[in-house]
């Protein structure tokens, strides 16, 4: 009789960055230990990204919505795997009492469309949880035309193109983050991390006339790179999605 095939491990986990390098971590099993060994293989992969990163932590997919204390423990782990738990995804009414009842923030860009009032639109994809901080080079939400920006984007520093496509005619140097509701074109090096369609937008496209990027991302699907193929290190690259997949490719 022929041996039974292993099953396939059913994911835990799925991990997103948004806005301003918010992630969005959506918990599909109540598991603080897996969670925590989980998240930890994620920092030692690339603690530049992960390492002390701000995380918001949705509740939404699990089969029942865990309380107060196990909550707690899920947050210790998360903490103990070396990112920061920063609040709630705003789900449902129980969820907002679970938040209160922990003293946490609710994110509303990360809300879901679970429970709405009677007369409560849909909330819109532009929506947003928080501001670009204030150092960033945002644009008004009525924008329609590209931000261009021509300065060096150097370690430590971000720009936030706000409801547009943002242009850069300069490097982005390793530790920067250049971010967009849009797309990003980049007529330089790119060593930081490049995330475009911020909002959602997955239509959004990153193009890149030197790769060398430490991660690049498009409404919500990342890709890190502790080592970049060969055949795209240093040439003209663009990247966009094909359904959930981040997809690059040489120009």
């Amino acid at each position: 009789m022929p041996a039974a095939s292993p099953a396939v491990a059913e994911p835990i986990l799925e991990l997103k960055f948004g806005q301003v390098g918010i992630a969005n971590l959506k918990l599909f099993v109540n598991d603080a230990q897996a969670l925590q060994a989980e998240l930890a293989a994620k920092v030692a992969a690339a603690p530049q990204l992960f390492g002390r990163a701000p995380l918001v932590l949705d509740l939404s997919r699990l089969a029942q919505l865990p309380d107060a204390a196990q909550t707690r423990a899920l947050l210790d782990a998360v903490r103990g795997a070396g990112m920061l738990p920063a609040g709630l995804a705003y789900g449902t009414s129980e969820n907002e009492q679970l938040a209160r009842a922990l003293d946490l923030p609710l994110f509303a860009k990360f809300r879901s469309a679970y429970e709405r009032a009677p007369n409560e639109a849909a909330p819109r994809a532009r929506d947003t949880a928080r501001a670009a901080p204030a150092d960033a080079a945002a644009a008004p939400a009525t924008a329609t035309t590209a931000q261009r920006h021509d300065k060096p984007v150097r370690s430590g520093q971000q720009v936030y193109a706000r409801g547009r496509d943002l242009v850069l005619h300069a490097m982005v140097g390793n530790g920067a983050e250049v971010i967009a509701d849009g797309s990003i074109h980049i007529y330089g090096r790119l060593s930081g991390r490049a995330l475009a369609g911020a909002q959602g937008d997955a239509g959004a496209r990153i193009y890149c006339s030197d790769f060398q990027a430490e991660l690049v991302s498009i409404a919500g699907q990342y890709r890190v790179f502790e080592d970049i193929p060969a055949e795209l290190r240093g040439k003209a690259v663009q990247a966009w999605l094909d359904g959930d997949k981040l997809v690059l490719a040489k120009l």
